[in-house]
């Protein structure tokens, strides 16, 4: 096992006691609560997206090594830890927008916007196949010289500290704190499906290069969760694919490779222009 999904693993019991502490919280106050068939979803697909993290760390690994073998210059102590902290978490930016702006990859990510809820649960609802569209991003960052398990390390951490950041119980914090880093409120905003809500707020720890790239938004109007179409469905395999099926039912039915190519690698609301008669 890498170390990424060792910190994951490790993680487990605290994500399952603040599951249990906010479940216990709403109930207290009268808030909407879990449901249980979303729930048990997110934690089937948590596993899901782990049994396919696991032997594809290998490759992982081999790819990250030969990299860092090739950069002449190496980072270790506490110095490599800070320094990969932020070069992660400006990549995982990039990612993130990349998977909201490139349909092919969105229709990896749509998995985790699918619940129409927001709890801690829905932190867990991640796509089987994310690891396997990580590697691209992570490959710049080996020029930091960071070692490639601290390098995956830092990525794990920047992926548990978004757990805690999908809750409802929260609600803005101090502001210099909401200035610099993703919040839950920042966060429920990105899962909006209103307009404004659309494609914003891609940060992971830090809210700063959403700020500094203009996709900034803050939380206004109550967010409605869910996506801009829902798919009503607990099915995890359907909830797993049925963008990727959509994808290959619009590249069946278009008419150039053109806009073959682009019902795949332009944005998710894309469609062709017209043709004139």
């Amino acid at each position: 096992m890498d170390l990424a999904s060792l910190v994951l693993w490790l993680s487990a019991p605290v994500f399952l006691l603040g599951m249990l502490v906010e479940l216990f919280v709403l109930r207290r106050r009268r808030l909407p609560s879990y449901d249980r068939r979303d729930s048990l979803l997110n934690i089937a697909t948590a596993v899901g997206n782990q049994l396919v993290a696991m032997p594809w760390a290998i490759v992982e690994a081999v790819v990250l090594l030969r990299l860092h073998s090739a950069v002449p210059w190496h980072l270790d102590g506490w110095p490599a830890w800070v320094a990969g902290m932020i070069a992660v978490d400006f990549a995982y930016y990039w990612f993130h927008r990349a998977h909201h702006e490139i349909r092919v990859l969105w229709a990896v990510h749509v998995v985790h916007h699918s619940s129409e809820r927001y709890n801690l649960s829905v932190a867990l609802r991640q796509p089987f196949l994310l690891a396997v569209t990580a590697l691209p991003f992570l490959l710049p960052v080996m020029l930091v010289g960071v070692r490639p398990e601290v390098l995956t390390a830092c990525f794990a951490i920047n992926l548990v500290y978004q757990f805690f950041i999908h809750t409802e119980l929260v609600d803005r914090m101090w502001a210099p704190v909401e200035f610099v880093f993703n919040t839950p409120s920042h966060h429920r905003a990105h899962h909006g499906s209103q307009r404004q809500y659309l494609d914003i707020n891609y940060g992971g720890i830090l809210i700063l290069w959403d700020r500094l790239f203009g996709t900034f938004e803050p939380e206004g109007e109550r967010v409605r969760y869910g996506l801009t179409k829902n798919i009503d469905t607990y099915n995890i395999l359907r909830v797993q694919t049925h963008e990727l099926v959509a994808i290959a039912r619009d590249v069946r039915g278009a008419r150039t490779w053109s806009d073959r190519f682009g019902h795949v690698l332009r944005g998710p609301g894309w469609t062709p222009r017209p043709t004139q008669a």
